[in-house]
């Protein structure tokens, strides 16, 4: 029963400890990029995935906390009476909590998190207009609006013409971080 005392108050404090060191110290800068294509990159772990992981502290400490909770509550009950019988039981409501902590954490995250980088293949067939004019078989620039917000990108013409400053174009396909554009007739 010590045990399962230890695990419950464990588990609240690292809560009550987090909750006031987030508020004081949170709020962690992080490096990041932006290349030409418009693709932004931050010093983000999990392979580029948003979100937590199984074993972060806060579902580990849902773990310990629920692990704890319902030994407790059950080290009381005659039936279940006997660390043999609240021990899995415990560990399989704690792994329970867990998961349900894991999943409503991701699912908050992912519904929240915002990003400016659009998504490419959304572009193709999109209207842009030339910036820069595009010499033959050259670069030049083109603008494009996606998702309210304007960008640019280096863009070549896909007959290898050469198109004018301010013409508009349609993108056609994107090799890395080049566009390549047709006239709209």
């Amino acid at each position: 029963m010590i045990i399962y005392t230890a695990c419950l108050a464990l588990g609240l404090l690292f809560t009550l400890i987090s909750a006031v060191a987030s508020h004081f110290f949170g709020g962690h800068e992080m490096a990041g990029h932006v290349d030409l294509g418009g693709h932004a990159g931050t010093g983000l772990g999990h392979g580029g995935v948003q979100g937590m992981s199984f074993l972060s502290p806060t579902v580990l400490a849902c773990f310990v906390t629920a692990f704890g909770a319902c030994g407790l509550i059950l080290s009381r009950v005659a039936a279940t009476w006997g660390v043999w019988i609240t021990a899995p039981i415990s560990a399989v409501a704690g792994l329970a909590m867990a998961s349900v902590a894991f999943v409503l954490f991701n699912f908050i995250f992912s519904h929240t998190q915002g990003s400016s980088e659009g998504h490419v293949a959304a572009l193709i067939g999109q209207t842009a207009s030339i910036v820069t004019p595009i010499p033959r078989k050259g670069v030049g620039e083109i603008a494009y609006v996606q998702g309210g917000a304007r960008y640019t990108a280096p863009a070549r013409a896909e007959n290898g013409l050469a198109v004018q400053a301010g013409k508009e174009v349609r993108i056609t396909r994107i090799v890395g971080t080049q566009f390549f554009v047709d006239s709209v007739y």
